[in-house]
């Protein structure tokens, strides 16, 4: 049970919550590098943190993010031309309804209804953040200049491009909610159990055997530099635990703990507005270049990605309008524990399920969500923190970003903190430590 005005902070990320405050703090992801795939491409609107955006990449090949709405009338920019850079004329975005025009940082360049001599246009500048590209994502950061942090050094983003593959999902929920999800291990023995045994990117692992013959995991949660670390125990062989190590690094990256060799996945869970967020997903690989048959598997909806509906909405195919494509006979028949086809979208449809904003002072939790009710505390305390003292929260330093998630075997006597030391640590050129 969480009290209502804890509830409200953590779930509310607009301009001036606690909650918005502190993701103001980092880089976040905006946009897949592919939205703005070459300069001059045509805008795209992004709402992040209930802002209204567009992002846009100019003839020269910078980007920008922007105010959705010009300065003039308050029409929105996406429907404006990103004009080339001409002889005697910057490049820039030019409003379709009166032709102000606007560079990347959201200054306005040109007012044609004005002199020739006026200087106006100086005077004119719209909200702008900095938007950047690392690995297959472009990020952005939203708060004080003053404080802009270095760029991400997430790993999945910094290997080469061959091993490394990002999509994204509209999620019709508050981020909350999903991103607790992402760190809770306890349901994948349940919900997901088919997939182990048959989605092409998790079946063939012998964990896959511990997680479906141990149904009462125990965990444990420590606490890290940038967030916390969500270990999980089930039995293994005679002496030995089958441990899955989660990192989650504040405010809103989770890592899954790998299995065989398939590649190591997580999410990145962004707000969109109170009720909607986006969920970025990765796949990559520390030391080898992903199959064409593994990228095919994930443009395919396997894994933890999944299909989407036309027209580049990034709404995924299965959604509340269809009742995500339930199969009661699938269910009745054993083949998918939930009726849902793919894992991201059985995780999806039931945290979609629980309403816009699940009302958490009904809730009654058990040891099983010792990692949400952690992570709830660090985020409560570190928004706080940040809103009083001015503290800057984890998960900002870099440093806090070269993490891995783990899956091994222990004797039971080990603790998983001290003999996955280095396995948590993102070592370029080093596997990772898989079962």
């Amino acid at each position: 049970m969480l009290k209502q005005e804890i509830n409200e902070l953590l779930t509310r990320t607009g301009p001036g919550t606690e909650m918005g405050d502190l993701f103001r703090q980092y880089w976040i992801p905006a946009l897949l590098a592919e939205e703005l795939p070459e300069p001059g491409s045509p805008p795209v609107r992004v709402k992040l943190l209930s802002e209204r955006l567009i992002a846009f990449r100019d003839s020269a090949g910078n980007y920008g993010l922007i105010d959705e709405f010009c300065a003039h009338r308050g029409a929105s920019l996406w429907f404006g031309n990103n004009e080339p850079q001409e002889t005697g004329q910057a490049p820039g975005l030019r409003c379709a309804y009166h032709g102000w025009k606007y560079d990347t940082t959201g200054q306005c360049i040109e007012v044609p209804s004005e002199p020739d001599n006026s200087t106006f246009c100086r005077k004119v500048k719209l909200t702008s953040y900095p938007m950047v590209k690392v690995g297959d994502v472009l990020w952005a950061y939203m708060g004080d200049p003053g404080r802009q942090p270095p760029l991400p050094e997430y790993e999945f983003c910094t290997v080469p491009s061959e091993q490394t593959y990002t999509s994204k999902r509209w999620q019709e929920c508050n981020w909350l909610q999903a991103l607790e999800g992402g760190i809770d291990s306890s349901h994948v023995s349940w919900l997901h159990n088919a997939g182990l045994k048959n989605d092409p990117l998790f079946k063939g692992s012998k964990g896959n055997e511990y997680n479906l013959n141990d149904m009462r995991p125990f965990f444990e949660v420590v606490e890290s530099d940038g967030g916390l670390l969500v270990g999980v125990r089930r039995n293994a062989e005679e002496g030995h635990y089958y441990w899955r190590i989660t990192p989650w690094v504040m405010p809103a990256f989770t890592m899954v703990p790998p299995r065989a060799d398939h590649p190591v996945h997580g999410h990145f869970w962004v707000p969109i507005d109170d009720e909607n967020c986006w969920v970025f997903t990765f796949d990559y690989l520390p030391v080898r270049a992903l199959t064409e048959a593994e990228v095919a598997a994930m443009k395919a909806g396997h894994g933890v990605h999944n299909e989407y509906e036309p027209g580049g909405t990034y709404r995924p195919l299965q959604n509340r309008d269809n009742d995500y494509l339930m199969d009661r006979g699938a269910q009745r028949r054993g083949e998918t524990f939930s009726g849902i086809r793919g894992i991201a979208m059985q995780d999806a449809s039931l945290q979609e399920s629980m309403g816009p904003i699940v009302d958490r002072s009904k809730e009654r939790l058990v040891s099983a969500d010792s990692g949400i009710i952690k992570a709830r505390r660090k985020l409560v305390t570190a928004a706080v923190e940040l809103r009083d003292k001015g503290i800057t929260p984890p998960g900002v330093d870099p440093a806090h970003h070269r993490v891995r998630s783990v899956a091994t075997v222990l004797p039971q006597d080990e603790s998983f903190v001290e003999a996955c030391r280095e396995d948590l640590v993102a070592t370029p050129g080093v596997r990772q430590t898989t079962v």
